[in-house]
């Protein structure tokens, strides 16, 4: 077992993988920018190294200064937590020549899951159905076209190396290709210094649903059901549900059987992510694989009553997989708190919290780095907290969320807390009714400002 985890992150999910760390005996390092001094995960680790500036560039994602804070405390493993360097294979390859453990996947793995073109193609290769779409990199406007008009209209241009939203595209028609594709081009090149797009056939009207896996160094791969992240705005998702409410039993066996089969095509080992959309007939198609933890990964282990930061680290130590899966028991949804106005189009609200009051009582459970007078900076991503509830079945869980919300109480900072709000009480939202495009017609029918 490791001695010493440093937490190349930030917020949340630093204060969780610290937690997770202290409950195993592992002592653990927080690297914090100067915007972050008075972090909470800087407070609870049982040391704390400044690596640089606020600029994220100059501080979380510059490599040199987390190995150097890794070598200087003693650390023998990094944990990347999500976001930042926690799917950068040149990161994990260092790490590796450092003779620090990455907790994560191999830099080969994550190459080849990390770019989506090749993703595909390694899935479509070990049967794993794929939404039709172009074989790889899409190098010209000329060559999008003739794809497009092979698979027909509208298609999603994508970005080869990112996610989030970023180098995406949908196109309706011909006529507008050219155009999306040189900007999303741009916007790749820039979010992720890569400018390459591929191209695939555009689901109407989809839900988005992911297959949670780990995979051991022993060959061994488990999924641990499937979250519904339908609920979504321009690509981020907000509302997180396990189980779905629209997969069967039937269903789920084939997508977690498919998963499986994906994952050891890759010797996959570590915790990780494969996503599908499905579409109104039920029929599912591979879009991507996260080959990290997600920040929706508390709703897997309230409904499977594990803890996959946990799981993470054993197996990175090199112990075989111990919680296998079974059926899941209940229902659980997280909810993004961001510090964001949604009545003018979800704009950032940084700024100091007046007030904190987090709900509790049976089946809640709050993650969040935030506190009674903290400054939420700028700089980084807007979350602050995830409200996720547990009931013994979906109404009872949106019953319990009504209630928790209730108690939630933020001042000082706009949150994304009514907004919330406002979808449980939608009816399509309680009779699970809703694809992708949800939270558009939401805004339309509420209209909301901005």
């Amino acid at each position: 077992m490791f001695n010493k985890i440093l937490i190349a992150n930030r917020g949340e999910i630093a204060l969780r993988i610290i937690r997770t760390c202290k409950e195993l005996g592992i002592k653990t390092v927080a690297v914090y920018s100067v915007a972050d001094k008075d972090s909470l995960h800087t407070v609870f680790a049982d040391e704390a190294v400044c690596i640089g500036p606020a600029n994220s560039k100059e501080s979380y994602l510059k490599i040199p200064s987390i190995i150097s804070a890794a070598q200087v405390t003693g650390a023998d493993a990094i944990h990347p937590g999500y976001g930042f360097l926690a799917e950068n294979a040149d990161f994990s390859e260092i790490c590796a020549e450092s003779n620090i453990k990455f907790i994560g996947p191999s830099p080969d793995m994550i190459r080849k899951m990390g770019d989506k073109a090749l993703a595909k193609e390694t899935m479509k290769a070990c049967g794993v159905p794929v939404v039709p779409g172009s074989d790889g990199a899409v190098k010209s406007v000329a060559e999008a076209k003739k794809i497009a008009l092979e698979i027909g209209y509208p298609v999603m241009l994508k970005a080869s190396a990112g996610g989030g939203g970023k180098g995406m595209r949908i196109v309706w028609e011909e006529k507008y290709i050219e155009n999306a594709f040189k900007t999303a081009s741009n916007e790749a090149d820039s979010a992720f210094g890569n400018p390459e797009l591929y191209l695939e056939k555009y689901i109407e009207n989809p839900r988005h649903i992911e297959i949670q896996v780990m995979g051991d160094q022993f060959g061994n791969v488990y999924h641990y059901n499937e979250r519904d992240c339908t609920v979504q705005r321009r690509h981020q998702k907000l509302i997180e549900e396990s189980p779905s409410p629209v997969v069967s039993p039937e269903l789920r066996k084939a997508m977690g059987d498919a998963s499986i089969k994906g994952a050891k095509a890759v010797n996959y080992e570590g915790a990780g992510t494969i996503e599908y959309l499905v579409d109104k007939h039920l029929n599912f198609y591979f879009i991507e694989m996260n080959t990290r933890i997600q920040v929706e990964h508390p709703v897997t282990e309230m409904v499977n009553n594990l803890d996959l930061i946990k799981q993470q680290i054993l197996v990175a130590a090199g112990q075989k997989i111990a919680d296998l899966p079974k059926e899941p028991n209940g229902h659980a949804f997280e909810f993004r708190i961001n510090a964001e106005d949604p009545d003018f189009n979800f704009r950032p609200s940084p700024g100091k919290i007046e007030y904190l009051h987090f709900p509790g009582g049976f089946g809640v459970r709050v993650d969040s780095h935030a506190y009674n007078d903290y400054v939420i900076p700028p700089y980084y991503d807007s979350l602050i907290a995830k409200l996720i509830v547990w009931g013994t079945d979906r109404e009872h869980a949106i019953s319990r969320a009504k209630r928790a919300f209730e108690e939630f109480q933020i001042e000082g900072i706009k949150t994304t807390i009514p907004f919330h709000q406002l979808v449980l009480e939608n009816n399509k939202f309680v009779k699970g009714d809703y694809d992708t495009s949800f939270i558009d017609h939401l805004a339309l029918n509420n209209n909301s400002r901005g």
